[in-house]
């Protein structure tokens, strides 16, 4: 099996493959979109993250391809349907960057509340300052989780052991679930209406793009504040610069954009705004994280060529093996 790799993945968690005798891999980084389209041909799966766009056109020229494998658990950058007219397994890695996603999030939450990055340059440039850092507690505060799935569940334990009272909203989890984690489960109109923490942790489809807009700030406490480690493009991002502009939102931290890298003139304002907190999709970018992922894609790769079930198929849940049989 010829494997293409397009984007930055731990090598240390590719030796799995680069061990087995089967594979060729080819590590292949920085192609453009010409040239990726003029050599995917020759492969039978790519591994990629966020950077490779597994579009129409490339797997139209992906003749041989079987497997295209996602080193992380978003899939918005793969056409999953279009992968599947055309028998192409998709695989992700769900629960390897879990953890630094949710330390991620509490990171970005405490940098705010705290004023890290502020008092952080103001004493780098040779100020002592201390009023003007004043923060804020989390002790205390109505935090909303929107999705309390495998991230989301991890940020409401954090923010429980803070002491915030924690409201969730997730339509796929069930009671018991939302009772194991120490949450109460309402609704978003509910989360918006009384929280002064909101952080959002979905995938991004059509079901949540634009979740969060003018409508859903209307409803929100003034003083809010807002986080998005999930997706680019749940929040919309015009919506929070104009809340963060007239001060009902009192501020937010984004690791995510619906461009990335951000070029837009909403962007380029929403990213200089005092009271934005921002990072450039780090989220998963731990070494621990990065390791795991490409293990846990590795793995479902090694599953496929010897005929096992592959667990995080995700155009078909749980591939048995009569379903690979018809996708081969």
């Amino acid at each position: 099996m010829k494997i293409i790799v397009t984007d930055e993945v731990s090598a240390e968690g590719l030796a799995l493959l680069t061990q087995e005798p089967r594979i060729q891999l080819d590590v292949r980084l920085g192609l453009k979109k010409d040239e990726l389209l003029a050599v995917i041909g020759n492969y039978d799966a790519i591994i990629t993250r966020s950077g490779t766009n597994v579009d129409k056109a490339l797997l139209d020229a992906a003749t041989k391809l079987k497997i295209v494998a996602r080193a992380g658990v978003g899939i918005d950058n793969v056409d999953v349907d279009y992968a599947s007219s055309k028998g192409v397994i998709v695989v992700n890695a769900p629960f390897g960057n879990t953890n630094s996603a949710a330390e991620h999030t509490m990171a970005l939450l405490l940098s705010f509340c705290r004023n890290v990055t502020v008092a952080n340059a103001s004493l780098k440039a040779g100020e002592w300052k201390r009023a003007p850092f004043t923060g804020h507690e989390l002790k205390g505060k109505i935090a909303g989780v929107i999705g309390i799935g495998k991230v989301g569940g991890r940020v409401a334990t954090r923010l429980k052991a803070f002491e915030c009272e924690v409201l969730a909203c997730d339509p796929y989890i069930s009671v018991k679930r939302a009772h194991d984690l120490g949450v109460k489960l309402v609704s978003h109109d509910e989360i918006y209406k009384n929280c002064d923490i909101i952080t959002v942790h979905t995938p991004l489809n059509e079901e949540t793009r634009g979740m969060i807009g003018p409508r859903e700030f209307g409803l929100m406490k003034s003083g809010v504040i807002i986080l998005n480690v999930a997706r680019g493009g749940i929040i919309e991002e015009q919506a929070m610069l104009d809340n963060l502009n007239s001060g009902k939102v009192i501020g937010a931290a984004f690791d995510v954009w619906s461009e990335e890298p951000p070029a837009t003139d909403t962007l380029k304002q929403l990213i200089a705004h005092k009271n934005l907190v921002v990072t450039p999709h780090l989220g998963a970018n731990t070494f621990e994280a990065q390791v795991n992922v490409a293990i846990d894609v590795s793995r479902e790769i090694l599953n496929y060529l010897d005929d096992q079930p592959m667990e995080n198929a995700v155009n078909i849940p749980r591939f048995d093996l009569a379903l690979m049989d018809q996708m081969r």
